[in-house]
């Protein structure tokens, strides 16, 4: 993920692939993201049933070429495409004319999409292949025409012609077969990042549980276990000082503990919903068994945010779910009712194959994940550092949200599988239709107060569909709508001038109407977060001299060693 596409605050974004689809796609391989399939024929025989709207979209094309080609064409691109902003696109008659010849191929291949009559899954096929191929023909990708290149190769006397193929060729050595987005030494996790003070206080063979130092004189008396995604690595909420959510919460006096999750190899290929269910209930019943409190807040986070969900719901259907102060869901997106370009993708063919490939290995790796996670951007995630890496020779920026996402964990064969049957048919959203640790679970029982939080141009998790999924609680919803993508949601500190989101109490509405009736607020949503769960947490107490407990002694600092396994 690039830095201004990770803090893009664009209203929606450009395709939106939800995880469990995303994983689908991952198993395939990359030659499913270029090729329409059977959406392209019938893509094709709905232009064939109406060739006047074919006659004038290609008119429309031959006349604009025309008027390009006489210098008389007002085509150009739009203010906040950086492709073409280095004055060389719009000064040189020859590369403006290319520009524009590019950009008017372009809409007529948009417009031909819009006239033909096609069933939502095959427009958003036929709309994710289309993009990506014009994205990848665009003239600034082009070494032999592009300015950049020879702007670079005279400033360098030639050396971005030697660094590029070389750069080239490391990058697509191996997986992902992407362009760098970070160097692996820009940063060193638990010097440069995960460097909250703290300690693990219990390791099982699934994860290291890590307890936090108080930062304040005081803390509140419940509280808080944070249960990270199973993809990558859990220090995104936990980053660079002054940009750590788990920092940030230390320092406002709350108790924070946070899972670790071991990086899982093909040994660990049966490692499902249920085991996975079954760890966070064990890091719960050890947080609870540590503070002594009676009850725990629990914030979870995308994959994360699922499977505490589902396990929050078993403990609903046992009549155990007592000791959950709280449940906050940070992108997570439970209802997967035409969730984006990958419910598109995927149908129970597919599905099947998907999950024979990853049992063959017995995991699914994260490299894979990386790949078509960067295809849902190839703007901003993938040709911009082809213009970087490679026509420029240069190395990617240092930016620590972009090496978190290089640092990619595998997924078990049996949690890939799980996820995967869940989503085509979307029985996560509906009641007792999965079954956790041998309980149907229905997600209305969960009925403790909860805070969810979305990202308005989140392209792994649309809005709308995390909006629709806090409506499946049993308990008082506050919903938060950030103005950021699906990390920047997360790692969004305080201080950011760009930065606002939308918040409201009541989540009732349908989602267009609640984002009319929502309040704005300019800022982080860190600070109304951090009181929100202030006022669920009790009469404070003076802070823990030690961590742990008698039971559970520190078994060494934080980060711990899992985070370090690759």
């Amino acid at each position: 993920m690039r830095g201004d596409a990770i803090n893009d605050t664009s209203d929606t974004p450009e395709f939106a692939m939800p995880l469990d689809q995303l994983l689908t796609q991952a198993a395939l391989g990359s030659a499913s993201r270029w090729l329409p399939g059977s959406a392209g024929v019938r893509f094709l025989d709905a232009l064939a049933q109406h060739p006047d709207r074919v006659a004038t979209r290609v008119g429309g094309l031959l006349d604009e070429l025309g008027r390009i080609a006489k210098g008389t064409s007002k085509v150009a691109p739009q203010r906040r495409d950086r492709r073409f902003a280095d004055p060389a696109w719009s000064d040189n008659p020859l590369l403006k004319r290319v520009v524009q010849a590019y950009l008017a191929a372009s809409e007529t291949a948009e417009g031909l999409l819009k006239d033909a009559p096609m069933e939502w899954r095959d427009a958003e096929r036929m709309k994710f292949v289309t993009s990506n191929i014009m994205e990848a023909v665009s003239p600034s990708n082009n070494p032999l025409i592009s300015p950049v290149a020879w702007r670079t190769f005279f400033a360098t006397s030639g050396a971005n012609a030697i660094a590029g193929p070389r750069n080239l060729i490391r990058d697509f050595a191996s997986s992902p077969r992407i362009p760098a987005m970070a160097e692996p030494d820009a940063f060193r996790v638990g010097a440069d990042l995960a460097v909250t003070p703290g300690a693990v206080v219990y390791r099982s063979p699934m994860f290291e549980l890590i307890q936090y130092v108080p930062q304040t004189e005081t803390v509140r008396g419940v509280p808080l276990l944070i249960v990270p995604p199973t993809i990558n690595k859990y220090y995104v909420l936990d980053l660079a000082p002054g940009r750590s959510l788990i920092e940030y919460l230390v320092q406002q006096g709350q108790q924070v503990f946070v899972i670790s999750w071991r990086n899982p190899d093909e040994r660990h290929s049966t490692w499902g919903i249920d085991a996975y269910a079954e760890a966070v209930i064990d890091a719960f019943s050890v947080v609870d068994r540590i503070s002594g409190a009676g009850s725990v807040h629990t914030l979870a986070a995308c994959s994360g945010g699922l499977i505490t969900a589902l396990a929050a719901a078993h403990r609903a259907a046992i009549g155990r779910v007592g000791t959950l102060a709280s449940l906050s869901l940070l992108v997570t997106m439970i209802d997967q009712n035409r969730a984006g370009v990958a419910g598109s993708l995927v149908d129970e063919a597919i599905a099947r194959t998907a999950i024979a490939q990853s049992k063959r290995k017995g995991y699914l790796d994260g490299r894979d994940l990386a790949e078509v996670f960067a295809w849902l951007r190839p703007a901003d995630l993938v040709w911009n550092y082809w213009v970087n890496n490679y026509l420029q020779g240069r190395t990617p920026p240092k930016f620590d949200i972009l090496f978190w996402n290089a640092d990619t964990t595998r997924m078990p064969a049996a949690l890939h599988r799980d996820f995967i049957e869940a989503a085509v048919h979307n029985k996560l959203a509906t009641p007792g239709s999965i079954t956790v640790l041998g309980t149907p679970v229905d997600l209305g029982e969960i009925t403790v107060d909860s805070y969810v939080v979305a990202g308005s141009a989140d392209h792994l998790c649309p809005w709308a569909n995390c909006y629709r999924s806090s409506q499946l609680l049993g308990g008082k919803v506050r919903f938060v709508l950030s103005t950021n993508g699906h990390i920047a949601a997360l790692v969004n500190p305080p201080g950011n001038r760009k930065s606002s989101y939308q918040v409201s109490d009541d989540n009732s509405l349908d989602p267009a109407d609640w984002r009319g009736a929502a309040t704005t607020v300019q800022g982080s949503w860190w600070p109304d977060y951090a009181a929100w769960l202030g006022d669920r947490s009790g009469q404070e107490k003076p802070s823990p001299a030690a961590l742990g407990n008698a039971d559970f002694r520190p078994l060494g600092g934080a980060p711990g060693t899992y985070v370090m396994a690759e």
